[in-house]
């Protein structure tokens, strides 16, 4: 790999290590454009990248107590649902309607997350022992959602319906959803939205790259070279993620939704689309 290679790799691992999303939006061109990669081979193997560095991420998240195991299964098992429906749905509709749809949702996202703070209906409450074993080792519990039948937990399923739906209708990887739905509906905070959606990235990631293996050719070797300087790249943005503050955080990712729509936005207006 030549040196813009390896500082996209870095960008890749640096991104999902401070957001908990958007990998795949430097992976897949990198693939693309730097290392020549044929484009369905590269949407694979961008999907394996992203999958492999997302586990080992919300791993080191997890041991942190920063992802809501529950949280994470609940809205991962329906969001795999509702992706599902939505690439179904998506076969249907045009890529402009697509794209526009894609950027829109982000726009607004982002705009939420820069509003001044106000209370959400799901409220953040100090958690006992106890209450921190049943959230499955989260650092925080939330009221109402103790148990995986609890009315909490039934939104937090719409939402990775919902979530999965868009995702899967755009054709774009879903951790530009996963983390404002987590923050903006479920109140979530936004240290544990990041390692929550981790976990829940990796699982759809690889959902995505064993659908295509058998119809596409796999590098392996140039994808495992690619991981390694991605993953070295998410631990650096996990630890710069700990030093930044909730608030800080929260608006460079909303300021990162809007650049990346403002990018699908350009991208669909000239003609070229986003794979």
């Amino acid at each position: 790999m030549d040196i813009l290679a390896i500082l996209a790799g870095m960008a890749t691992g640096m991104v999902l290590g401070l957001f908990g999303s958007g990998g795949s939006i430097i992976a897949l061109p990198a693939l693309l454009y730097l290392l020549n990669v044929a484009p369905k081979s590269a949407i694979a193997m961008s999907l394996g990248v992203v999958g492999i560095t997302a586990t080992l991420t919300a791993f080191d998240h997890w041991r942190r107590n920063n992802v809501i195991v529950r949280v994470a299964l609940v809205f991962g098992m329906f969001g795999m649902m509702g992706t599902f429906a939505g690439a179904r749905l998506g076969l249907l509709t045009p890529v402009v309607i697509q794209l526009g749809l894609f950027a829109l949702v982000m726009y607004a996202a982002a705009w939420r997350m820069l509003k001044p703070a106000r209370l959400n209906s799901v409220e953040p409450v100090a958690a006992s022992a106890d209450e921190v074993v049943a959230m499955g080792g989260g650092a925080a519990a939330f009221r109402g959602c103790h148990d995986f039948f609890s009315p909490c937990m039934g939104r937090i399923a719409l939402h990775g319906i919902g979530v999965g739906v868009l995702a899967g209708l755009v054709g774009v990887g879903g951790g530009f959803l996963i983390v404002p739905a987590l923050v903006l509906l479920s109140g979530v905070p936004m240290k544990q939205a990041v390692g929550t959606s981790l976990a829940i990235v990796a699982a759809q990631s690889y959902a995505g790259f064993v659908g295509y293996l058998g119809g596409v050719p796999i590098d392996y070797p140039l994808m495992g070279a690619f991981t390694a300087v991605t993953v070295l790249g998410s631990f650096m943005g996990m630890r710069l993620a700990g030093r930044i503050s909730h608030a800080a955080l929260k608006k460079s990712f909303a300021w990162f939704l809007v650049g990346v729509a403002s990018y699908i936005l350009l991208k669909s207006v000239i003609g070229e689309g986003l794979a």
